[in-house]
């Protein structure tokens, strides 16, 4: 049984995450568990296996951000991955431009960060006209600016990624809206699954649809009849365009009544289906709710 609360309270020794020290990950890693080691990993498989191997004990992992979209590689990665996730973290992005000692924002020309990173600044990038380089993430991007020097090379990363590679916050908060919000998940090698009736929850699930007519309409249609609200739905193609696959969420526990029903009648039109975790629902969801229906 598990509860944000409770998640808080495992008190990891290590966290692994995609990138370099001081990527908005690892801000996120720090701000679940403060007092945990934070492992940067090159790739998302190395996080991955750094869960699956004991170098860490859990992993954070960005899936998608409000203004860049999902995280693709995530959603082909996690499914093969043998873990499972145990919770979620939505952390608010506020991006900074960065330069070296001493330049000024009129000295710059390029800036560098992770693909994802570019696109929630595309106002500020344009209106400064500065030609944007891509990195593997912005911390590396922050990195490499530092160790180079120039003036003329900005990076869009964390106030952490400043601290850390001493470089100067030219200005805050560069994303195109405010409410720039990346969403984490916890992996963990063994589930951690809420108690049933302990709490609102999500479960995150996969399947492959069978390949008959109308499959994935019939596939979906008993959640629909028995009231279980789904809030993500992701596909993807498998080997050799073979039929698609699909990532899901929905709000309930696989023990609940309607959950049953609804996957007994997904198994007449789908196959391989997997439940990836069953977690506690976020603080952030009820409170995005609540501003909705007010």
């Amino acid at each position: 049984m598990t509860s944000i609360k409770q998640l808080k309270t495992l008190r990891p020794k290590r966290v692994a995450f995609q990138g370099a020290p001081g990527a908005f990950s690892d801000l996120s890693c720090r701000t679940v568990f403060p007092e945990a080691e934070t492992i940067p990993c090159s790739a998302f498989e190395d996080a991955f296996l750094a869960v699956t191997k004991g170098t860490a004990e859990v992993a954070m992992i960005p899936i998608e951000n409000t203004l860049a979209g999902r995280v693709t590689d995530v959603h082909h990665l996690m499914p093969a991955s043998g873990l499972h996730i145990i919770g979620e973290h939505f952390q608010p992005i506020e991006m900074c431009l960065l330069g070296v000692a001493g330049a000024k924002i009129s000295d710059l020309k390029r800036v560098h960060s992770h693909v994802m990173a570019l696109p929630q600044c595309r106002k500020a990038i344009r209106e400064l006209k500065l030609h944007p380089v891509v990195h593997e993430d912005t911390a590396g991007a922050a990195a490499k600016v530092a160790s180079d020097g120039d003036k003329t090379q900005g990076a869009i990363a964390s106030a952490l990624a400043a601290e850390i590679y001493g470089l100067t916050i030219l200005k805050k908060g560069i994303q195109d809206r405010q409410d720039n919000v990346t969403r984490f998940v916890i992996l963990s090698k063994t589930p951690m699954t809420p108690k049933a009736g302990s709490g609102p929850v999500m479960t995150n699930f996969v399947f492959a649809v069978r390949n008959i007519p109308a499959a994935l309409y019939k596939a979906l249609g008993g959640f629909a009849t028995n009231g279980v609200n789904m809030t993500k739905i992701e596909s993807y193609l498998g080997d050799g365009f073979s039929a698609a696959e699909f990532l899901c969420e929905v709000e309930g526990h696989p023990d609940d009544r309607s959950m049953q029903l609804a996957f007994e009648e997904l198994k007449f039109f789908a196959t391989d289906i997997r439940v990836l975790g069953t977690f506690p629902l976020h603080p952030f969801r009820r409170n995005m709710k609540s501003k909705k229906s007010a």
